[in-house]
């Protein structure tokens, strides 16, 4: 009698080590970090004139991944056993809300705080952060806006950067990606700032 649950559990067995509960993880989680820093302990009071909103930009369908995404004229593929460890607006959002506080000395809060309602409206969309395969080098580049209450006036920037690459090594990759999207973060910083 005991014959059918020791085969049952022996089918289970060998059928749970076919079965893939999700895809195989990356060998290596790669981010960026900003150049320019908030220092450590630093106060400051700021009415919401004063305060500036970075929204989470727009994505392309080929960057709505967590992959590093590679370009060949018209076609996408992705980086091998490496991945980013958040989205790409995810992350460029966070070097550029903390390149502008750093620059400008204007409070930036999390967009998750729905109580602070800054004037300022920074926002766009991230058209391009991706390696130009077969090229050399990698591309950020940000279709910025900003809007500010009280005002009808839109004003809209395209920002770009490259930075060359070596190879198309994950690490030598992802290492470009950070120094031209913190290239385009100091410009965006400085459009911020001088309130152009």
């Amino acid at each position: 009698m005991l014959r059918r649950p020791l085969l049952a559990l022996a089918v289970a067995g060998l059928v749970a080590g076919c079965v893939s509960l999700g895809p195989k993880p990356p060998e290596q989680l790669i981010g960026l970090s900003a150049d320019a820093r908030v220092p450590v302990g630093q106060s400051k009071t700021a009415r919401d004139v004063e305060a500036v909103s970075v929204g989470l930009p727009a994505l392309p369908a080929a960057l709505r991944s967590q992959r590093i995404a590679a370009q060949t004229g018209t076609s996408f593929a992705y980086l091998a056993d490496v991945a980013w460890v958040d989205t790409p607006a995810q992350m460029f959002r966070a070097v550029l809300a903390e390149t502008i506080e750093a620059k400008t000395g204007r409070f930036v809060p999390d967009t998750r705080n729905p109580a602070i309602t800054p004037d300022t409206r920074l926002s766009g969309t991230l058209s391009a952060f991706q390696l130009l395969g077969g090229q050399g080098k990698v591309v950020v580049v940000f279709d910025a806006t900003i809007a500010r209450s009280g005002s009808d006036t839109i004003r809209a920037r395209r920002f770009e950067a490259t930075s060359p690459v070596g190879s198309e090594k994950a690490a030598e990759v992802a290492a470009a990606l950070n120094r031209a999207a913190n290239a385009v973060a100091g410009d965006v910083a400085d459009w911020v700032g001088s309130g152009q």
